[in-house]
């Protein structure tokens, strides 16, 4: 899925235009973001694309969500 991950006052965000769902940023496996997992306010986790530590944001990217365990 497309996702645009931004930055905000509060730190960083994630937007799901299909789903008109903007959500912050909570945990990050990776330091730098990109190649690991990002988890959002509201459970969702996405996997994202192994990207250059510089990237500059905003940026679109193609995502991947994890499915529930439960």
């Amino acid at each position: 899925m497309k996702v645009m991950i931004r930055r905000t006052g509060d730190g960083l965000s994630a937007y799901v235009p299909k789903k008109d769902l903007e959500e912050p940023i909570i945990k990050a496996d990776n330091e730098h973001l990109w190649g690991g997992v990002v988890t959002l306010k509201n459970g969702w986790r996405l996997v994202l694309p192994d990207l250059p530590r510089e990237t500059p944001l905003p940026i679109t990217v193609e995502a991947r969500k994890i499915p529930d365990e439960s």
